[in-house]
């Protein structure tokens, strides 16, 4: 089973909006040689410091508001902007309170507005609300797009400046200008911050023409994601369970090892569960463990657009070992993932170090994992009362 350094997370999501020096790349360090520097360095033959001296000259000497600067935040910003030239949004770096805020919107403890959210085609874009959380009650849907965070437009706003923007502490109130699809008009609106409880895996059981299906409904890949998973399976086991429906449809993912751990639930035997590339390494195949305690049980899968990363993962691989039916609509489309660098003075450099292909080497990235049976819902009917792909997923199992 593939296992990450504790130290160096790997997860493939941008995770929730809540309360959440130097100039060397890759690792190199000052004690580096000359021949590292050369073999670490990006494009280190054209990377002209003498201009960042220049600047950084330039201000000392004569920016009139010199006492007001801090050398931390000057070092912070430059580091920042090396990052952001990057032009990906999933690449970011922290300053040592940001990466504990976001640290702990890994652990499922957070202040905010519950929501997970992304840039797609240089718009800011809600991946899904949490489910019972403010932005959720409040209205807000999968593929909202905000364009004003209270009176702020968000052109040319990194996807990390609109998440700072919008977190804050229990009681305060933002408000997020959005263009809804089908609306002509924008849709308002405002969100009182509360502390957010994380949901993880909920799970229920049906009986439908005399058969017993399981639906487990996933939220997010994390630490107890698995703890949950595996007693949400012995209480599938004790009820004789005659089918499972995992809906993934409000999940934007997670860890990378959760998902890899949550596909081995269902095979018996080894198979390839994901294949993970970078740039300068051969590629990794990630194979389940061989011992899922459901690798009988038929199986139905439930996406939609706000299904990202890890949960498409999961789609993925269960497609292709043709495992599961696989209903909704077209998935999110992330194939990348990132891995958070611990930096010595407390701050973090969180940044895109691998593609992730299905088992059959197939890239969702932008593209998205295509159901085998479209079933068209409007974002806000998902749970609802009238939810036609749930209803579609048990009658097909319960046949």
């Amino acid at each position: 089973m593939y296992k990450q350094e504790k130290s160096k997370p790997t997860f493939i999501a941008w995770l929730l909006i809540g309360a959440l020096a130097g100039w060397f790349l890759s690792g190199m360090s000052p004690a580096d040689t000359e021949d590292t520097k050369q073999a670490n360095t990006l494009g280190s033959e054209d990377l002209n410091l003498e201009i960042f001296w220049d600047v950084y000259s330039e201000l000392q000497n004569e920016y009139i508001d010199l006492e007001g600067l801090a050398e931390e935040d000057l070092t912070y910003g430059a580091v920042r902007g090396l990052v952001d030239a990057l032009d990906d949004p999933y690449s970011v770096f922290m300053t040592p309170d940001e990466t504990e805020q976001f640290q702990s919107s890994l652990t499922g403890e957070l202040e905010g507005i519950g929501a997970e959210l992304t840039t797609k085609d240089d718009r800011l874009v809600i991946v899904s609300p949490l489910k019972d959380s403010p932005a959720s009650k409040a209205g807000v849907l999968p593929g909202d797009h905000i364009f004003l965070i209270d009176d702020e437009p968000t052109i040319d706003m990194t996807l990390w400046e609109a998440i700072m923007l919008i977190r804050g502490e229990r009681g305060t109130e933002v408000t997020l200008t959005m263009l809804r699809e089908g609306e002509d008009e924008p849709v308002v609106i405002s969100i009182v911050r509360q502390k957010i409880d994380i949901p993880s895996l909920e799970w229920s059981f049906v009986e439908q023409d005399g058969k017993t299906i399981a639906v487990f409904s996933l939220y997010q890949f994390s630490d107890d994601t698995i703890n949950e998973l595996r007693q949400a399976i012995n209480e599938a086991i004790l009820n004789n369970i005659d089918g499972l429906v995992l809906d993934m449809r409000l999940n934007g993912g997670g860890f990378l090892d959760v998902s890899v751990d949550l596909i081995s639930e269902f095979f018996d035997d080894e198979v390839k569960a994901v294949i993970v590339k970078r740039r300068n390494e051969e590629n990794e195949i990630l194979y389940t463990s061989g011992h899922g305690k459901l690798s009988e049980v038929p199986m139905v899968v439930l996406i939609s657009g706000a299904s990202a990363s890890a949960s498409e993962i999961v789609a993925g691989a269960l497609q292709d070992h043709e495992r599961a039916t696989v209903m909704g609509t077209q998935s999110f489309g992330k194939g990348s993932v990132q891995e958070l660098n611990d930096l010595s003075d407390g701050s973090s450099l969180k940044l895109t170090i691998a593609k992730w292909y299905t088992p059959a080497d197939i890239s969702i990235n932008d593209v998205g994992v295509t159901p085998d049976q479209v079933i068209e819902m409007l974002p806000a009917e998902i749970e609802g009362e009238n939810d036609i792909q749930m209803d579609a997923a048990i009658k097909i199992l319960s046949e």
